[in-house]
């Protein structure tokens, strides 16, 4: 760039274009209003040799690998894009796990899940951390329960759910054709419709609710309803609470699944002793490592390809039990190794993965959290912020100053800990802080920073 902020060698200020020789006041000429021989005449060519320019070949540019509807041309270089597109299908982290075919591990939470559905007949709280493989959970277990004709419902909870408006959405799924009040026979029971009419017209509660899924028969209905930590009116976690009391009371065939984020039972649902008999709560650990290799195996039979055992045991130490982490750094370590027209993923491969994940975090994060880290007072105290992002991977992120020393191996004393982290909430802005009945608690004020600083600080120990 230049110093008036142009491109070099631009003749405008401020452009990248080249400056044009035109009459004082007289625009540049549109292309639709020029020629073949003019546009000749200003690109130095004759009209003559402009058809023949107009052919030549230049760099062609990127190209979908597949058409929308998934389908590859046959040609040599059509089978390195199918398994690609494959791998993607088997590892790829954007979007959660919906099928049982791109499911592993996890065989134990899906047990625990099914038989508090079935044999327990409670309502169930699946909570942990962030990518710990909750949603998917959800996806697959609904798959599970359809297959053995139980009607279904999946809600995803946001900052604006209004309870109301939720379970009015959850009664216009169900069939009315369900309802005790509805004979087979009758008029109402050879219409289609829902159970949404039954409910009072205008704002209802729990109660109601309630009366009206009672009368089910015939069928087993589950509601999933999943993220539910986003949900900020404490309202609607009230009727829940009050909804799952109500079905428990009236041995409604109706059953809640509960996901969010949540470090226990009470943190995601609240204080409810009244209903603690009614629901069951499973907590997701992180993947142990034999999971971890069941999960990358998919990727290997879905793209034809094999992870050695360097790269499985650097997925494993990167991702620290994070199904997400570990379909990100699998299916990137393989695009590498396809990349280079190899079957076989190697230790290069899964570190250069590694290092494409850490620098496309630091990327997104904001400029100024970008600007913070790489402080002298960050680079001083990179031990205490590698503490403190693996004290805060728990599901809110929130820590302790007891909880740094921990990790810090009890090398640090509480009041110098304490003296530090403050340097990063009030003069570099890396950290919050919040009061509470006990001590003082603190977190990364943006969210990625936790994890980014946790992968680093591992690939820099894996490379010591």
């Amino acid at each position: 760039m230049t110093e008036d902020g142009g491109a070099p060698g631009s003749g405008v200020p401020g452009s990248g274009f080249d400056a044009f020789e035109t009459d004082v006041g007289s625009p540049l000429p549109t292309e639709s209003e020029l020629d073949a021989g003019e546009a000749a005449r200003l690109s130095g060519r004759s009209a003559a040799d402009w058809p023949m320019a107009a052919l030549e070949p230049g760099p062609i540019l990127p190209r979908f690998i597949a058409s929308a509807s998934d389908e590859i041309e046959g040609d040599l270089s059509s089978e390195l894009a199918r398994r690609r597109l494959l791998l993607r299908d088997a590892l790829g982290a954007s979007q959660p796990v919906t099928a049982r075919e791109t499911f592993a591990g996890r065989r134990d939470a899906m047990s625990t899940l099914i038989k508090a559905v079935e044999e327990q007949r409670v309502h169930v709280v699946v909570y942990g951390e962030r990518g710990i493989g909750k949603t998917s959970l959800a996806h697959v277990f609904a798959e599970t329960a359809r297959e053995a004709r139980y009607h279904v419902i999946y809600a995803s909870c946001g900052t604006a759910a209004n309870f109301g408006d939720m379970f009015r959405s959850v009664l216009a799924r169900i069939p009315r054709i369900y309802h005790a009040s509805v004979l087979p026979n009758s008029p109402e029971g050879e219409k289609a419709g829902s159970l949404e009419p039954m409910l009072p017209e205008g704002p209802y509660g729990a109660r109601e609710l309630a009366e009206v899924l009672a009368g089910l028969v015939g069928t087993r209905v589950l509601v999933i309803l999943d993220e539910y930590d986003r949900v900020v009116d404490s309202n609607f976690r009230r009727e829940v609470a009050e909804l799952i009391k109500n079905l428990s009371d009236r041995a409604a065939r109706v059953q809640l699944v509960i996901t969010g984020v949540a470090l226990n039972l009470d943190e995601l649902i609240g204080y409810a002793p009244s209903i603690r008999r009614n629901i069951a709560g499973l907590p997701m650990s992180p993947l142990a490592p034999a999971e971890v290799r069941e999960l990358l195996r998919m990727g290997e039979r879905a793209a034809e390809i094999r992870y050695d055992k360097d790269s499985v045991a650097l997925i494993t130490r990167m991702a620290g039990g994070s199904p997400y982490l570990v379909r990100l750094l699998g299916h990137q370590a393989g695009l590498n190794a396809l990349g280079n027209r190899r079957d076989d993923v190697n230790y290069s491969d899964t570190r250069t993965a590694v290092e494409k994940v850490i620098a496309d975090w630091q990327a997104s994060l904001p400029r100024r959290i970008q600007a913070n880290l790489v402080r002298e007072e960050a680079r001083t105290h990179w031990p205490l912020l590698v503490a403190a992002a693996r004290a805060g991977s728990t599901a809110d992120g929130w820590f302790t100053v007891d909880d740094v020393v921990t990790e810090l191996g009890g090398n640090a004393t509480p009041i110098g800990v304490e003296r530090d982290l403050k340097l990063f909430v009030n003069v570099i802005d890396l950290l919050e802080r919040r009061e509470g009945h006990g001590d003082p608690q603190f977190r990364f004020s943006y969210p990625g920073v936790s994890a980014l600083l946790t992968m680093a600080a591992a690939m820099a120990r894996q490379e010591a």
